[in-house]
């Protein structure tokens, strides 16, 4: 997430939103927002049902979610998806910039 953040100005140039969607809880994910001072949405999906519409992956012995980067247009169709095997597998913002320019 820190990742986005520090590029949070060149997506907003773009018109693009970002939102974080993460296994916590909600007072937690709060918390982690306030601290790291985040520019843009977090959505606490303790629960998984985020998760299980999206298909995101969980392996125990890795940490539990895996990372998965998606990009919904404004008629929210999705037009890139990327599924993470590892929490460094993890497209460069550059990469997902240059997606958004395509779009």
């Amino acid at each position: 997430m820190m990742q986005l953040h520090q590029d949070y100005d060149k997506f907003a140039e773009k018109d693009t939103i970002i939102v974080a969607i993460g296994p916590d809880k909600a007072d937690k994910f709060k918390d982690y927002w306030e601290e790291n001072n985040l520019d843009f949405y977090g959505i606490p999906d303790e629960n998984g049902s985020v998760l299980k519409l999206y298909g995101q992956e969980v392996k125990i012995f890795k940490l539990g979610r895996m990372p998965a980067q998606m990009l919904v247009d404004k008629h929210g169709i999705l037009k890139y998806v990327h599924y993470g095997h590892s929490m460094k597998d993890i497209p460069e913002n550059s990469e997902l910039l240059e997606l958004i320019d395509n779009l």
